[in-house]
């Protein structure tokens, strides 16, 4: 962390019961990600807030990998907000939004972040029937995956080049600027000449 870099603080209304609240702005530069800004607030009556927004933006990208081993599941992945994963044999496309996470893990990691996500529409009460035999679908064919019983191609593609799959393995391609037009962000982006003096 930048520990010379004193924390800017900002004000504003908790949504909830609308009391002040301060929100602390803390430069740092995180591996693969670059120059980010964490932020966070906490008010008295519960309400917590935090997030990291990322400064640094490179050329946009995609990232390939064919896991065809039990070995290719450990691979690192960085996924930033900004980051599109998809898995095309499965149909899985998962798309960044307003609450998107960045987080460093293998592929086995994201395999299992899935299987998390389709055990929650398991247990839906309101999903149709054919909505929860999907999801179990998906879950037997990623348990596969794990078990090395099944190949899959794990793509991530990011318009502000801030995502990497780490693997010799991999294939790196910039994307067009029309490609990257078509990807979602998930984020309000920034330009850093805009952020205070204090965060530069």
């Amino acid at each position: 962390m930048k520990e010379d870099i004193e924390p800017f603080l900002t004000r504003t209304t908790c949504p909830l019961c609308q009391r002040d609240v301060v929100i602390t702005w803390q430069a740092d530069t995180i591996p693969y990600f670059g120059d980010v800004v964490h932020t966070s607030a906490q008010c008295e009556c519960g309400f917590h807030y935090a997030d990291t927004m990322i400064l640094t933006q490179r050329e946009p990208v995609r990232y390939t990998l064919r896991v065809e081993s039990l070995a290719d599941l450990d691979a690192r992945v960085v996924r930033s907000t900004s980051g599109t994963i998809r898995i095309p044999e499965l149909g899985i496309d998962i798309e960044p939004g307003p609450a998107s996470e960045s987080y460093v893990s293998n592929v086995e990691g994201v395999l299992c972040r899935i299987e998390d996500v389709m055990g929650m529409v398991t247990r839906w009460q309101d999903e149709t029937p054919q909505t929860t035999d999907k999801a179990h679908e998906l879950l037997s064919a990623l348990e596969k995956v794990k078990q090395g019983e099944l190949d899959i191609t794990l793509i991530i593609e990011d318009p502000l080049g801030n995502s990497a799959i780490i693997s010799k393995r991999a294939t790196r391609q910039e994307l067009s600027p029309e490609q990257a037009e078509m990807l979602k962000t998930g984020m309000i982006l920034l330009e850093k000449d805009d952020l205070p003096e204090s965060l530069d």
